[in-house]
């Protein structure tokens, strides 16, 4: 039996990959640091933001700092349970594809 690839779709695309990275490392991470982390604009960030919040992957606060409103974004632990599954089956594929040993290559 050949086991297909199970992606998270919402995950895969690059910057909610780059995303989730961000924050699975982290409790949360203020939306300006992560803007500036994966170079995009407000709103290209509020739209991918936007599909992870609505697949229950990530949750926004608001709170005041310095007189001033800052969103906080913070992985869920569906997030974190969908991202960690995802990069294990990005690993598992990424395995299947060992290199030839040296001397070992293509001749043409």
């Amino acid at each position: 039996m050949s086991h297909v690839p199970v992606f998270d779709s919402v995950i895969h695309a690059p910057g909610r990959l780059q995303i989730c990275a961000i924050l699975s490392s982290v409790d949360d991470a203020e939306f300006a640091m992560v803007r500036d982390a994966i170079k995009v604009s407000d709103s290209v960030l509020s739209k991918h933001l936007k599909q992870l919040e609505e697949a229950g992957y990530v949750k926004l606060s608001k709170a005041a700092e310095n007189g001033r409103q800052r969103t906080w974004i913070a992985l869920t632990s569906a997030g974190r349970k969908a991202f960690a599954a995802h990069v294990a089956e990005l690993n598992r594929l990424a395995a299947l594809t060992a290199p030839a040993p040296i001397g070992q290559g293509f001749s043409g």
